[in-house]
């Protein structure tokens, strides 16, 4: 396995593993929900997929190593509903800080957090300020180029954007009879009008977003690539 191409870290011997931190590979770790709410048509997994789907992309383009999804964080707003899984920001922060941790005790000094979240978002930024040398890249400042696709670009959760990944990502698993041109977050767990979505757009936003993933990557730590 070249050490040239990227790789999911779960994929690696511990051996392989070392020869890449050692060579002070970057390690990507993706954040997003194993089970949150997205309004009745997208699947409680969809940040995760999100995630790891992005992660996929990038490790085809730089010689990064993705760590596993967290699939668990902060998200407060979405208790109400059936499945969501939450936990409380201070714990959220402390198993991102251990995690962290874990990797530094390995020798690796080059850390990428891609967070697939926005309640996430402030969490994830304090612990990146107490640990330091830790990149952030919230994947809602990702892609912004690609709003120009969208034929509504109100909403923020379940929405034109998000439908759009998921029927680029999975689109059996999304319900498509249960489409609304407006969500009402309190009873849906959706905003925004995901009639609009299409897996073309789906697939133009996930570009985007990995092109400047990899452009962040890269003018952060250019000697790593």
């Amino acid at each position: 396995m070249s050490e040239r191409n990227g790789v999911w870290l779960e994929d690696l011997t511990w051996q392989e593993a070392k020869a890449r931190f050692d060579a002070g590979a970057v390690i990507v770790m993706p954040v997003g929900a194993a089970s949150k709410a997205h309004g009745p048509h997208l699947p409680l997994g969809t940040d995760a997929l999100t995630a790891r789907a992005l992660a996929q992309r990038l490790i085809e383009r730089l010689p990064v190593v993705a760590a596993p999804v967290v699939g668990f964080g902060f998200y407060p707003a979405f208790t109400p509903f059936a499945g969501s899984q939450h936990l409380g920001a201070d714990t959220f922060k402390a198993m991102v800080r251990e995690l962290i941790g874990n990797f530094r005790a390995h020798g690796v000094r080059r850390i990428a957090i891609l967070n697939t979240g926005v309640s996430t978002e402030k969490p994830l930024d304090e612990v990146a300020r107490e640990v330091g040398e830790v990149a952030v890249l919230h994947m809602r400042l990702l892609g912004v180029g690609g709003e120009a696709l969208l034929d509504n670009r109100e909403g923020g959760h379940a929405d034109e954007r998000e439908t759009s990944v998921m029927l680029a990502l999975n689109p059996r698993g999304v319900r498509m009879d249960r489409l609304a041109p407006e969500g009402d977050f309190r009873t849906t767990a959706a905003t925004g009008d995901a009639t609009r979505a299409s897996a073309f757009k789906g697939e133009r936003l996930l570009d985007l977003r990995v092109d400047d993933m990899v452009a962040a990557l890269v003018v952060r730590w250019p000697d790593a690539f």
